[in-house]
C-alpha cells in the first residue's frame, strides 16, 4: 500500500544525476553548445530576452515554500514589458490546483501563464484512439481533467490487466509494489505507456522525490515497452509553450530557466531556446554545477546564482 512520494536519502544528486545519464539514450540531444556565462540572476540577463520560461520546482519553489525574492522578481520583469510563462512537469496536479498553488505563493500567473506537461499529454491523446486507461495518479484530486472511463492504478492486480493503456501522471500516491503490478501487466501484454512527467526526481523540502520518469525508465529497462514522454526535456511540451509566446520573438531571444540540466536546460537547448541553469537552489542547491555540465555535455547559456 502507497505511503507516499518516495525520497532519495544521501547523496542524492550524485544518485540523481547518475540516473539521468543512464537514460541519455531516451533523451533529445543537444541542438548547439557554447559557453556559458554566469550571473547573478534573472534581472542580471534581462536585457538579452524579451521571454522568460520559468521551472516552478527550483525556481520558483522548493515544495510548498516560495524561493526568497522571486515573486519581486517575476513582478520586476513585467513591469519591464518582459513576458514570464511557467513551463512544468507537475503533471500530476490539475491546472486549477497548480494555479491556486502559484497565488497561494504570492504569485501571480493567470491562467495562461503556465504551460504544464499534463496539458501536453492530454493535449496529445487527441490523436490516439479512445480506449481505457489505467492511470498512475493520485486520487486525492478528483478526476478534473482526466480522461472519461479512465480507472486509478492502486492495488487491485484486475485493474491493471483491465487497462487498454497506461498513463502516468504523479507518483506521489506510487509505491514498489504497484510498480510491480504494472510491470507484470507490461509483461503480461504489452501496452502503451504514456508519461507526464519525465522527471526522475523533484526538489521538497525533505529531499528529492522519486518523480514517474524514474518509475517510466524502469519499465521501459524492464518489460521493452518504450514510453513516450510529454514533458521536458522531450518536444510536445515545448511545441505548446510555442503557442504561448509573444508572436515575433525570435528563438534567441526566449530562456528556459530551471535547476536540472537534463530536463530544463537539454530540453530548452534541444528546442532552440537559450536557457539559464540555477545553482543556488533545488538539483544543486548551492552547489557548483560546472563538474555536471562538463560530465554531462549539457551546456546551458547562463549559470545564475539565484532566479
Amino acid at each position: 500500500m502507497s505511503t507516499g512520494a518516495a525520497i532519495l536519502k544521501g547523496a542524492d544528486t550524485t544518485i540523481a544525476f547518475d540516473e539521468y545519464e543512464s537514460v541519455r539514450h531516451r533523451l533529445p540531444v543537444m541542438r548547439r553548445r557554447a559557453d556559458f556565462v554566469r550571473a547573478e540572476n534573472l534581472d542580471a540577463i534581462a536585457d538579452q530576452i524579451d521571454v522568460f520560461l520559468l521551472d516552478a520546482f527550483g525556481v520558483l519553489n522548493i515544495g510548498e515554500t516560495a524561493i526568497p525574492g522571486v515573486v519581486d522578481r517575476v513582478n520586476g520583469l513585467r513591469q519591464r514589458g518582459k513576458q514570464v510563462l511557467v513551463v512544468t512537469n507537475a503533471a500530476g496536479y490539475p491546472s486549477s490546483v497548480l494555479h491556486q498553488r502559484y497565488t497561494r505563493l504570492g504569485y501571480s500567473f493567470g491562467s495562461n501563464d503556465a504551460v504544464s506537461s499534463r496539458m501536453a499529454l492530454l493535449s496529445g491523446l487527441n490523436s490516439y484512439p479512445h480506449r481505457k486507461w489505467g492511470m498512475v495518479a493520485a486520487p486525492k484530486f478528483g478526476r478534473e481533467e482526466l480522461p472519461d472511463g479512465a480507472i486509478f492504478l492502486e492495488d487491485d492486480p484486475a485493474a491493471y490487466a483491465e487497462a487498454e493503456g497506461f498513463l502516468m501522471f504523479g507518483a506521489s500516491a506510487w509505491s514498489e509494489s504497484r510498480q510491480a503490478l504494472l510491470e507484470q501487466a507490461l509483461k503480461d501484454k504489452p501496452r502503451e505507456l504514456l508519461i507526464g512527467n519525465p522527471d526522475l526526481v523533484a526538489p521538497t523540502e525533505a529531499g528529492l522525490s522519486l518523480e514517474p520518469g524514474h518509475y517510466a525508465h524502469r519499465l521501459a529497462s524492464a518489460t521493452g515497452v518504450e514510453p513516450v514522454f510529454f514533458g521536458k526535456p522531450f518536444p510536445a511540451v515545448f511545441d505548446m509553450v510555442r503557442k504561448h509566446i509573444r508572436p515575433g520573438v525570435p528563438d534567441e531571444r526566449v530562456v528556459m530557466v530551471g535547476d536540472t540540466l537534463h530536463t530544463d536546460i537539454l530540453g530548452g537547448n534541444a528546442a532552440g531556446f537559450r536557457t539559464a541553469l540555477i545553482q543556488g537552489f533545488g538539483f544543486f542547491d548551492g552547489g557548483d554545477p560546472e563538474a555536471a555540465i562538463l560530465s554531462s555535455g549539457i551546456t546551458p547559456d547562463f549559470i545564475l546564482d539565484r532566479p
